[in-house]
C-alpha cells in the first residue's frame, strides 16, 4: 500500500515508516502549501491513502464525497514520534484493506467508515 502524508505529520515519523518498509511520500516533498482538494486529487491520482491530522479532510470526503482512495485522520495527542508511529503501524496491521475507507485513530480506538 502507498501513502501520502500531509505536511502537518512530522518528517519523523515518515523517516520511521520508510525504515519499515512503507512507501510513503509527504505532500510537500511534490509541492509546499497545496490545498486540500489538491491534495486529495494526488492522493486519487496516484492511488495513495493520505494521513492527516487535519479534520477538513473528514469533511470533505464523507459529507461532500470528494474523491479519495482513502483517508486516516489522527485524532491523538502527538506526544511523541513513536506515539504517531505506533498508532498508525497498529492500522496498518488491524485493518487489512485501507483503501476507500476513512479511518479515525482516537486516543483508545480505531473507527473505521467505507467511502463511496
Amino acid at each position: 500500500m502507498k501513502f501520502l502524508a500531509n505536511e502537518n505529520l512530522p518528517m519523523g515519523v515518515i523517516m520511521e515508516l520508510r525504515k519499515l518498509g512503507h512507501d510513503i511520500l509527504r505532500v510537500d516533498e511534490v509541492k509546499k502549501g497545496m490545498k486540500d482538494l489538491d491534495v486529495l486529487n494526488l492522493s486519487a491520482k496516484e492511488k495513495r491513502i493520505l494521513i492527516t491530522f487535519d479534520k477538513d479532510f473528514g469533511e470533505l470526503v464523507v459529507k461532500e464525497g470528494k474523491k479519495s482512495n482513502g483517508v486516516i485522520l489522527l485524532r491523538i495527542h502527538p506526544e511523541s514520534l513513536n506515539l504517531i508511529k505506533d498508532n498508525l503501524i497498529k492500522v496498518f496491521e488491524k485493518v487489512f484493506d485501507l483503501e476507500n475507507k476513512f479511518i479515525i485513530i482516537e486516543e483508545n480506538k480505531i473507527r473505521e467508515r467505507s467511502l463511496k
